[in-house]
């Protein structure tokens, strides 16, 4: 076991889908491009054009771009996932590792979720809801068809699970 893993569970070991990488990077585009152009459009219209300012507003714009391009990319390599017979878990974060884990005595709902452009790249979200105040579980960017199987594995867990959920 290593260092920063809750007792009993050994690291997560599935990944998200690979198109997770694509469908990522297409968020980041949508959301990072528009900033980057607004920057761009603004230092066009609205200064003087220093040198100065316009190589600030370049290196903002492809930090833009950049980030966009590499933060999938490491998100996939980082993030994992895991569903026993006692818990499900997530392990997230770049510098600092998260670990989430859910007693499936504790699992109270289970969701799957596909926004329309997560639809274009055939990935689903699953959510595991729980009575803990630190909010749900998600797993995402799977396979439409391995989440909606996840789901009904942990509906079935859950029901054959003794406890009321609380």
């Amino acid at each position: 076991m290593s260092a920063g893993t809750p007792a009993g569970l050994r690291p997560p070991r599935n990944q998200a889908d690979p198109r997770a990488v694509a469908w990522w990077t297409a968020q980041g585009l949508i959301l990072l491009v528009p900033v980057a152009g607004a920057a761009v459009a603004a230092y066009w219209m609205f200064t003087s054009r220093p040198v100065w300012l316009g190589a600030c507003v370049a290196l903002f714009a492809a930090g833009c771009l950049a980030l966009a391009v590499l933060a999938p990319r490491a998100t996939y390599r980082v993030e994992r996932w895991e569903v026993t017979d006692q818990a499900v878990y997530t392990r997230k974060g770049w510098l600092t590792h998260t670990w989430r884990v859910a007693p499936m005595s504790r699992i109270q709902r289970v969701d799957t979720a596909r926004g329309p452009v997560q639809r274009l790249f055939g990935l689903a979200d699953v959510t595991v809801t729980t009575a803990s105040s630190a909010g749900a579980i998600k797993i995402e960017a799977l396979d439409h068809e391995v989440a909606a199987e996840l789901a009904e594995r942990l509906t079935a867990l859950t029901q054959a699970t003794p406890g009321d959920a609380t």
